[in-house]
C-alpha cells in the first residue's frame, strides 16, 4: 500500500531540519520522482520527503561530485548588473516588488502563493533562492519556465538568487536554465540576468541582491560536517566596490540587501562573513540597512541589531515561500531575545506536528518610503512596516501587526 502523504510529512518533521537531513530526504525523493517520470505539475506539500538514508548516500555522492558551474560576474556581455527601477505603469511613481524565498517547491502551497502574487501584479518579482530538490533543469522548468509553471514574471523584471539547493547540482541549471529566463526591463529593452547578483535602484533606494549560494557548498560530505561561510566571492566584492560603489559616502540612498542565507538567525547557523564584507565595503560611512533573507523555513522579524563585524540591520527572514513552515520557538533565551515578531500561527496539524502559513512580502518603494507588507497564502496582511530614508539613516515604524505575532 502506498504511504499516505501525511505520514511522509511526519517522518520529515520527526528527523529535524539540518541541511544533511534535508538533503538526504530530498535526494531520495528526487530520484523516485524522476524514475516514475510523473507528469504531475504540483506535488502535495506533504509528499515532498523520504527518509531512505541508504538511498541518499548513493544519490548524494552521484550528484555532488564534479566541478561547480563557472562563476559569472559583471561586467558581462556589456551589462553592469545595475538597473534603474521603473514602474510598469508610466503614470505611477511607486515601485512594487514581490519577495519570495524557498518558494520553488512545485507544491500546492507554492502555486497558491504565486497565484496570489499575480493578483497584486507587482512590477518586479524576486526569488531569493532554493529550488527543490537540488536545482535540476527539470525543477527549474516545473517552477519557472514551463507553460504551466506558476512563477509570476513582473512586467518590469524578474530576478533570482541562488541558495544551497541550486548548488547541490553544482549550479548548472541555475546558470544555464534559470538566469536566461530572468530579466530587468530598462526602458524598452529587456536585459537578461547575467549573474547571480544584481542592483535595482532609483533616486531614493538601492535594492542589492547578493550571492551567498555559490559558496554555500564545498567538498562533498565535508560541507555537511562543517558548513561553509557563504562568503562573497572576489568578483562580487569588486563589483560592489567598483561598479555599485557601495562605499561612496556621498550616496545617501537607503540600502536594502537581499540574500538567501541569514545574517541573523535564532534557529540555525548564522552567516556573518557576507555582512562583514559588506560593512568593510561601506567604509567609514555608518549606516543601517534593511536585510531580507530566507533559508530558515519560517517568517521572523528580528530586532534591529549588529552581528559580528557586519552592519546594523533590520533583519527579516522570509523562508516561508513554499515548504512546510516551522513555528517552533528557539531553545534558549539568548536566541529568543533576537526576535521581535514571529508568525507561529497554526495552519495545519499532522498528528503532533504543527505547520505555519506560507506567504511572501510585497515591498513598495514610494519616494523616500519603503513599505513591506507580509502577506500569507490566505491573502491576510499579517504585518506591515515602513521605513523612511533621510540622509542615509532609516526611521522605522510598524503600521500593522496581528496580535498573534507577539513572541511573549
Amino acid at each position: 500500500m502506498e504511504e499516505k502523504s501525511e505520514e511522509r510529512t511526519k517522518k520529515f518533521l520527526a528527523l529535524g531540519h539540518s541541511e544533511a537531513e534535508n538533503h538526504a530526504k530530498t535526494q531520495q525523493e528526487l530520484y523516485e520522482k524522476h524514475v516514475k517520470e510523473t507528469s504531475s505539475v504540483t506535488n502535495v506539500i506533504s509528499e515532498f520527503f523520504k527518509t531512505n538514508l541508504f538511498g541518499f548516500a548513493w544519490h548524494y555522492l552521484k550528484s555532488r561530485f564534479g566541478p561547480r558551474h563557472p562563476y559569472q560576474a559583471y561586467p558581462r556581455n556589456g551589462d553592469t548588473g545595475i538597473y534603474r527601477l521603473q514602474s510598469s505603469i508610466p503614470s505611477r511613481e511607486q515601485i512594487s516588488i514581490a519577495l519570495l524565498s524557498d518558494w520553488a517547491s512545485d507544491t500546492a502551497e507554492s502555486d497558491k502563493v504565486a497565484h496570489l502574487v499575480s493578483r497584486y501584479a507587482p512590477d518586479y518579482t524576486i526569488h531569493m533562492g532554493d529550488i527543490y530538490f537540488v536545482g535540476t533543469p527539470k525543477e527549474v522548468e516545473e517552477n519557472f519556465t514551463a507553460p504551466y509553471a506558476s512563477w509570476y514574471y513582473g512586467a518590469s523584471g524578474s530576478l533570482a538568487l541562488s541558495g544551497n539547493h541550486e548548488m547541490y547540482s553544482n549550479g548548472n541549471a541555475f546558470f544555464q536554465h534559470l538566469l536566461p529566463a530572468m530579466y530587468a526591463q530598462v526602458g524598452e529593452v529587456r536585459k537578461t540576468q547575467q549573474a547571480g547578483f544584481f542592483c535595482l535602484e532609483n533616486d531614493y533606494w538601492r535594492v542589492i541582491g547578493i550571492d551567498t549560494g555559490y559558496t554555500s557548498v564545498s567538498r562533498p560530505l565535508l560541507e555537511i560536517v562543517s558548513p561553509p561561510d557563504c562568503h562573497l566571492k572576489k568578483e562580487q566584492v569588486e563589483w560592489l566596490r567598483d561598479i555599485v560603489k557601495l562605499g561612496d559616502a556621498g550616496d545617501k540612498r537607503g540600502i536594502i540587501i537581499l540574500s538567501h542565507h541569514p545574517y541573523i538567525s535564532a534557529f540555525r547557523e548564522e552567516y556573518t562573513r557576507p555582512g562583514a564584507q559588506l560593512r568593510e565595503l561601506m567604509g567609514e560611512f555608518e549606516r543601517p540597512v534593511i536585510w531580507f533573507w530566507g533559508h530558515d523555513h519560517r517568517l521572523v522579524i528580528y530586532n534591529k541589531d549588529v552581528n559580528g563585524k557586519g552592519p546594523v540591520a533590520f533583519g527579516r527572514c522570509l523562508g516561508h515561500g513554499g515548504l512546510p513552515v516551522e513555528i517552533k520557538m528557539p531553545d534558549n533565551e539568548t536566541d529568543i531575545e533576537k526576535i521581535h515578531l514571529y508568525d507561529r500561527r497554526v495552519r495545519l496539524e499532522l498528528g503532533r506536528f504543527k505547520l505555519g502559513y506560507n506567504g511572501f512580502v510585497k515591498l513598495s518603494l514610494d519616494k523616500d518610503k519603503a513599505i513591506a507588507e507580509y502577506i500569507d497564502l490566505e491573502d491576510t496582511c499579517v504585518f506591515e512596516e515602513e521605513w523612511t530614508i533621510k540622509n542615509g539613516q532609516l526611521d522605522w515604524k510598524i503600521v500593522k501587526s496581528l496580535p498573534e505575532l507577539a513572541v511573549r
